[in-house]
Parts: structure tokens; C-alpha cells; sequence
């Protein structure tokens, strides 16, 4: 059904317009139990059996597939994914002040392809409002929603200023989060995949630590997430850089800018092989102990399977939700959970 609607309707209308309807309806309808339990049941939601790996407590969520970030920047739908079975959520791009982003149009589809290309540029209306959300599911949901913050620098904000920025982002999210996502790798900041490379990257990670350490939350899990566009040196020297800091791993990866279609980076199916390959050769350079989240062209239970085959702990999707629909994320997770108990 939904399918039908998405190829004769949706595929006509602004792609912003309608991801932005979508959250209005979201964000709506999480504010009723009785919606949020119709939601769960029309999706059969798998019980909560998976062990989240980044933390001891034994917490349970619903399986390793998550949201990416992107699809919910400011937290405004968070109990609606867990309605929907993600098993966690990350929101973001968060900066420290609100920005507006890049000019529109800055997302398109590619149906033939089943991908998405977006130019959006980090539009959030900055650290202090994410934090107000927060604070509010928190109060309401305590630690039965996990939720990841993907963190960024303001477009202003020159390239050797980037760690003040992370630090402040961190300074008003870190209590309220499970973990944080240093984002570094997409194409729609000027110069931000610049700060890939480790020399920009170390003390970016540096700041970071250095705030938790001050709040005392050093324990709290944070990644780099990383574009697939990266040679493979420079995925190994990440790789090293993660061990070397004490990060908790990678997110791999990001949109890529190997297509001739214009300005944006480009997700979806066309990017599973090369994600495939980044979080193998990840595996092959970072320890056991370190977490891979991987992201990139999963759409089906095969997809995912194989990309924690390759030594992915965690899994996140974004355009196949698009594209399959509401039930997507609880059939993966429970089909996922069926094959590790099979």
C-alpha cells in the first residue's frame, strides 16, 4: 500500500516538503500511548531481545538496526522510530547555533536507483533546542529510548576553530545521549572532509574528550563517522587514530560524491558495495572491543547480514525507509533477530 502511494503520489511532490510533513506527522503522533501502540502492532514490532552493545547494563532494544542520522535532526520523532522498531536513533546534524542550511532544492531522490542525493548543509536549529528536546524525552522516556547525537561545526566557523565547535555541541548533549557521532565527512560543509584527515581530526577528538572528561562522563561512547570516498590509507590511519584515542569506533559511512549528478552527496543503494568494503577493511584494523556502525545501501535482511558479517556491530538506514516504508525497520530487525536465534 505504502508503495503504491509513494510511486503515484509522493514521487510528484518536493522531496524537503514531504520529509518535512512527515516529521510534523511523526513528531504528532508519538504524543499519544494509543497511537504509538496501534504503530507498534501494525509493524509487529520484535520484543526487545538484543543486548545493546555500548554500554554493561544489559539494556535491551529491538535489534541492531537504527536510524541514521539525517531523517530526524532535531529529535522531534524519536518515540515515533521506537514505535517503528528501529532499535535506536540518531538524530542530528547538531551544531551550536541554528543554521538554515544550504539553498533549496538540496534533496532529490533517484527512484531508479533507489538512492537519495542531498546538498542540505547542516540545517538545525542549533545545541541549546536539541538539548531542550532531550531533556524532555528523557524526563518522559528515561533510558528506554537510545539515542545518538551526530555532531557538527557551524558553515562560519573556520577550520582550525572546529574543536571549540565539537566541544560546544558536546558541552550541551553529552548528558542526554547514549553516544556521539563526530561527523567529519560530509560534502555539504565547505572543507569539513578536510578534517578527515588525522592531523585535523586528533584534536578535534581531543576537545571532545577533553569536555566529557570535565562532566565526567569519559565512559560515554563516542565515534567518527567517516566517507566512503576515503582512500584506504586513510581509513587505516582512522582506524589507528580510534584505537589511539580511545574511541568506542567508526560510523562507516557517509554520502559520497562519486557521481556526476551535481552539488550533494548521494546514499543508498549505489553506495552498498563500497560501505561493504570500508567496514571490512575497518575490521581488519581496529580490535574486537571497538564498535563499527555500518551504514550504507541496506535495504534488505541480506544487506544488513552482510554488512555484520564483514564485522559491522550495529546497522543504520535511512533511504531504504524511504522507499520501503513505515513496517521496514521492524521486519529487519525482527528477521534479524530470527536468523541469530536460528
Amino acid at each position: 500500500m505504502y508503495k503504491f502511494f509513494f510511486r503515484h503520489v509522493l514521487v510528484h511532490l518536493n522531496p524537503e516538503w514531504v520529509h518535512l510533513r512527515a516529521i510534523d506527522c511523526l513528531e504528532l503522533a508519538g504524543k499519544f500511548p494509543a497511537v504509538r501502540r496501534f504503530v507498534s502492532r501494525q509493524v509487529k514490532r520484535p520484543e526487545k531481545r538484543f543486548t545493546w552493545p555500548l554500554d554493561s547494563s544489559g539494556r535491551k532494544t529491538f535489534g541492531p538496526l537504527g536510524l541514521a542520522a539525517g531523517m530526524d535532526k532535531e529529535a522531534r520523532a524519536v518515540p515515533m522510530w521506537d514505535a517503528l522498531g528501529f532499535g535506536f536513533v540518531e538524530i542530528g546534524t547538531i551544531t551550536p547555533l541554528a543554521q538554515p542550511g544550504n539553498e533549496r532544492p538540496r534533496l532529490w531522490r533517484m527512484p531508479a536507483k533507489r538512492a537519495l542525493r542531498n546538498a542540505m548543509g547542516f540545517n538545525n536549529e542549533g545545541a541549546r533546542e536539541a538539548a531542550r528536546r532531550l531533556r524532555r524525552l528523557r524526563a518522559h522516556y528515561g533510558d528506554s529510548l537510545i539515542i545518538g547525537a551526530n555532531i557538527g561545526k557551524n558553515k562560519v566557523t573556520p577550520p582550525e576553530k572546529a574543536p571549540s565547535d565539537y566541544r560546544k555541541v558536546t558541552r550541551s548533549l553529552a548528558k542526554l545521549v547514549d553516544f556521539l557521532v563526530i561527523n567529519v565527512s560530509s560534502p555539504n560543509t565547505p572543507g569539513l572532509r578536510d578534517l578527515q584527515a588525522v592531523s585535523s581530526l586528533e584534536p578535534i577528538i581531543q576537545a571532545v574528550q577533553t569536555e566529557l572528561t570535565e562532566q565526567n562522563l569519559a565512559q560515554l561512547p563516542v565515534f567518527v563517522k567517516i566517507a566512503p570516498d576515503l582512500a584506504n590509507d586513510d581509513i587505516v590511519a582512522v582506524a589507528k587514530l580510534a584505537e589511539q584515542s580511545n574511541l568506542a569506533g567508526v560510523v562507516a559511512t557517509n554520502t559520497t560524491i562519486q557521481h556526476d549528478l551535481g552539488r550533494g552527496g548521494v546514499s543508498g543503494e549505489p553506495l552498498r558495495e563500497r560501505a561493504l568494503e570500508v567496514v571490512t577493511l575497518l575490521r581488519k584494523h581496529l580490535s574486537p572491543k571497538k564498535t563499527i556502525i555500518g551504514v550504507g545501501g541496506i535495504t534488505t535482511t541480506a544487506d544488513a547480514q552482510a554488512m555484520l558479517d564483514a564485522g559491522a556491530n550495529l546497522v543504520e538506514g535511512l533511504s531504504a525507509f524511504i522507499y520501503e516504508g513505515p513496517g521496514w525497520a521492524a521486519r529487519l530487525n525482527r528477521q534479524l533477530a530470527s536468523a541469530a536465534h536460528s
